[in-house]
């Protein structure tokens, strides 16, 4: 293991999270995610969540933890898989479900709609327009939907569908990441 994260707020508030030593993991750390869920505050409640490249799940549990109805986390790497499925049932919730899956092959199924995605690939591997493009195209999201993408710094305006707006932007680091509307 690498280390540990924390559940920053909700009903599981200082929890913490395995990290495991993985290639390429990067979790997002906790300033970002404040941010980010400050953001999302009004956004939250009752709502369907879909955390795309979960990774250690921090986005999702933490949406979860915040008063999400529902989260589904897809990650393709079946260690961090086998480790969420660990740490969902540590937190004894039937709210969260996980799927081990590529994210593209999972976008081509068959889609759900989803108030909230957390779109946060690694890096340099080029899957932000593709993921944003089958979002939209096969009709994953609610109307309205809010997305929020995490990219690495050198990518400043993601090509995002027609009809998604950037409603916020920050940069910490070595990070930019945005809260999207799409409509």
């Amino acid at each position: 293991m690498r280390g540990q994260i924390r559940i920053i707020g909700g009903q599981w508030r200082g929890r913490k999270l395995a990290v495991p030593n993985i290639v390429g993991l990067r979790p997002t750390p906790d300033r970002i995610r404040e941010t980010v869920f400050n953001w999302l505050t009004n956004y939250l409640p009752n709502s369907r969540c879909l955390d795309l490249f979960a990774g250690t799940g921090a986005l999702g549990i933490e949406a979860a933890s915040r008063g999400a109805k529902s989260v589904l986390l897809v990650e393709k790497n079946p260690k961090l898989y086998q480790q969420l499925v660990q740490q969902c049932t540590l937190l004894a919730t039937e709210q969260i479900e996980v799927i081990c899956a590529n994210a593209l092959q999972f976008l081509n199924g068959i889609p759900h709609s989803f108030d909230i995605v957390f779109l946060d690939p690694p890096f340099g591997q080029n899957l932000l327009q593709p993921c944003c493009t089958l979002l939209e195209q096969k009709h994953w999201l609610n109307t309205p939907a809010t997305i929020y993408l995490e990219a690495e710094h050198t990518l400043t305006q993601p090509i995002l569908p027609a009809t998604w707006q950037i409603i916020r932007q920050q940069q910490a680091g070595q990070v930019n990441f945005f809260l999207i509307s799409s409509s």
